[in-house]
């Protein structure tokens, strides 16, 4: 299986909180092939996201983690993004600069550019690949965000990822100050704006630094799924390594336990944007 879907006893709101890059099953034909060790391999993982955002189902919403490794299929990217200096028989097409850093939907490099294979995939692997992971997440995805706004009127999906720090600290320009998150919403086509003022309100009343569309706008879940006119919203969340995880050891930091609430809190608030408002104005009025 290539996710986890886990969904409330009873579903309240039209959020759902996801994660695609936190999948850590590393196939064994992937470790047979790749030239990297185990550290080096997870270094484009989004390490721990799952467990932060596991409180998902206890507040009423569904919970899609990804089991697949981003290094092995990138669930973020559009199955037509295959890389011809990667996968052999690939045609070269237009440019696409994430398939040229090496990024594409069957990566060649994780972090730091580094290569993971010394050689090519066969056309057939990746296709089989693509239909055991990539295919699945995807039609789990889009069943969700069916029953969400069938049910609810709406559809929100939160999408988590992580950013390493060095990633955001060419952004200071001098200043001292960088942010922690940045909400993406490929500037208004993926999410309504009320929406993502919601979801920055809830992290800066953690008292966390918010940043919007810069470094990261969304990439290929938000811009497939983003239909605000529909009422089916997406909204990507980068979240900095550093606030909960020893980046070198892949490790949790010691206060990861109060990260995880806080986490927990900003997803509580998420959530109401989702619910009925009958709902929300018997909550408020308790």
């Amino acid at each position: 299986m290539s996710y986890d879907l886990i969904r409330p006893e009873t579903i309240q709101t039209g959020v759902i909180f996801a994660s695609p890059h936190s999948g850590s099953d590393y196939p064994e034909d992937l470790r047979a092939r790749t030239v990297l060790d185990g550290l080096a391999l997870r270094s484009s993982e989004d390490a721990f996201v799952d467990r932060l955002i596991a409180a998902a189902p206890s507040l009423g919403a569904p919970l899609l983690l990804a089991r697949t490794p981003r290094a092995y299929v990138d669930l973020n990217r559009s199955a037509d993004e295959l890389d011809p200096a990667v996968v052999d028989g690939v045609r070269r097409t237009a440019r696409n600069p994430r398939v040229t850093s090496g990024l594409g939907v069957i990566p060649r490099v994780v972090s730091n550019g580094q290569p993971i294979y010394s050689g090519k995939l066969t056309l057939d692997e990746a296709h089989r690949r693509l239909n055991t992971h990539w295919y699945p997440y995807h039609a789990a995805l889009q069943r969700l965000l069916h029953e969400q706004r069938a049910q609810f009127g709406l559809s929100v999906l939160i999408d988590f990822h992580s950013m390493p720090h060095e990633a955001i600290e060419g952004l200071s320009g001098g200043r001292r100050e960088v942010p922690e998150v940045v909400l993406g919403d490929r500037f208004g086509a993926a999410a309504g704006g009320d929406i993502v003022d919601r979801i920055e309100a809830a992290f800066v009343a953690e008292g966390l630094r918010v940043a919007r569309n810069s470094p990261f706008a969304g990439a290929f879940i938000s811009q497939r799924y983003g239909r605000p006119s529909q009422n089916q919203h997406v909204v990507q969340i980068e979240m900095d390594r550093a606030l909960y995880m020893d980046e070198a050891l892949i490790a949790p930091r010691d206060d990861f336990p109060a990260f995880c609430a806080l986490i927990t809190r900003v997803m509580t608030e998420i959530a109401h944007i989702g619910r009925p408002k009958e709902q929300e104005q018997a909550v408020a009025a308790e």
